[in-house]
């Protein structure tokens, strides 16, 4: 293995996840009798540039010409985005003339608030089934992988862009600095690129595992970020750190020679730097925290199933899928989860094999216990299952360590007492 940013091939192991199937290879119920494949996850990290990335064993094109996450399915997802948007009008002074492309903009979920700020706009989205429901809530959208060629011609026929959005997408590409030529060349000379990606620091220091599968494939710092975008002529001018996803960066670029990096810059490499990730040592904290997730988890599915509690999952993200394969969890500790995605209803779960039905089914069977598996989202999702409460339900959100939220109270600690 080669680092796709620099080509060196010293690379060193960070955290072995073992083998899963991709994280968004939803099962329909003819393919339980089928076999299933697996690829390895192995977080590794180089040791000459320090960018974290995983082998690229599949394609984008495996995971995203069908794809499975559809982003307005997250009340929060959207609220965020609708902010991102008013901020960067003001902040740009974007305005009827102006011209905005989002690469994979999904179903629209951020697009339709620049449509909504009389703001000319474009998606490139390479998934047929959820670029049509950006076509449907009127977002022009053109289907496609972002590549160089794709960007010469969105280029050619629209103009240059004032302001180039990558939220959550820089880590789901292989060819990263093919990807990168491309952002440069959508963007105009003088204009803004805005990227929104897990930060690095929160994986290793807080144990998130989970978000490692296989469609990220790489994983950032400030540092190695600013790096990559370099090899397109990109320099980083201003940093943002966000809640979303555990812990997120908001990265501002322009192209070299444009702006003068804020005070942020410095401040958020110095915050890694004081905690290792400049340097290959401070990455080795990432497997005992990680095994110690598993071991709680575990520990509390185990007793919840020797006291007769019936448990069952809410949501079906592709993060809970390396999370299940990684603790081992299966129908016999974790009954079925659900999801409000109705693509997902009646497939199960890869690897694990978990059904997944409609969140209604949770009001029909009022389960004992509920482990949430998009923890990120605890907020959102305490409050939409406040009315369990009604039956003692239990919410259980197993990241960065196992917490209960919402109805919990004094009943967690009363729940759980069994093999304390």
């Amino acid at each position: 293995m080669q680092c796709r940013l620099c080509e060196s091939d010293r690379l060193v192991s960070v955290l072995d996840l073992g083998a899963t199937p991709p994280c968004e290879k939803f099962l329909a119920e003819n393919d339980l009798d089928q076999p299933e494949q697996t690829y390895p996850l192995h977080l590794r990290l180089c040791e000459n540039c320090l960018l974290l990335q995983i082998p690229a064993l599949i394609t984008p094109e495996d995971t995203f010409t069908e794809y499975a996450y559809f982003s307005s399915y997250s009340d929060s997802w959207v609220d965020h985005a609708q902010r991102f948007v008013a901020g960067a009008v003001e902040r740009l002074g974007l305005a009827a003339n102006s011209f905005v492309i989002e690469a994979a903009s999904n179903d629209g979920y951020l697009l339709q608030h620049v449509l909504d700020a009389g703001v000319r706009c474009l998606g490139i989205e390479p998934s047929v089934n959820v670029g049509a429901a950006a076509v449907a809530r009127g977002v022009p959208t053109v289907t496609a992988f972002l590549d160089e060629a794709t960007a010469t011609a969105v280029r050619a026929e629209h103009g240059p862009a004032d302001l180039v959005v990558a939220n959550n997408v820089y880590a789901h590409i292989p060819d990263l600095l093919g990807f990168t030529k491309a952002l440069r060349i959508l963007l105009a000379d003088d204009g803004w690129l805005s990227i929104e990606v897990h930060h690095a620091l929160n994986l290793v220091q807080l144990g998130q595992f989970d978000t490692i599968y296989h469609e990220h494939f790489q994983y950032y710092t400030v540092r190695s970020a600013a790096a990559a975008l370099q090899t397109a002529g990109l320099a980083i001018v201003d940093v943002e750190t966000l809640d979303t996803h555990g812990g997120s960066i908001r990265i501002w670029a322009r192209p070299d020679g444009i702006g003068t990096p804020t005070g942020r810059v410095a401040e958020v490499l110095r915050t890694e730097q004081e905690a290792g990730l400049h340097d290959v040592t401070g990455y080795v904290a990432l497997r005992p925290r990680a095994e110690a997730v598993r071991h709680e988890l575990l520990r509390f599915l185990l007793d919840a199933h020797a006291a007769g509690q019936r448990v069952v999952g809410y949501g079906a993200p592709g993060k809970g899928n390396t999370l299940l394969n990684y603790c081992g969890i299966r129908a016999d500790l974790l009954e079925y989860t659900v999801d409000r995605n109705p693509y997902k209803h009646g497939r199960f779960t890869p690897g694990t094999r978990i059904p997944i039905h409609p969140v209604e089914r949770i009001d029909k069977d009022r389960p004992d216990v509920i482990v949430v598996l998009p923890w990120n989202l605890e907020a959102e999702i305490t409050e939409q299952l406040a009315y369990t409460a009604e039956w003692g339900a239990q919410l259980v959100y197993p990241l960065p360590t196992l917490h209960f939220g919402g109805n919990a109270g004094s009943r967690a600690q009363e729940k759980v007492e069994v093999g304390e």
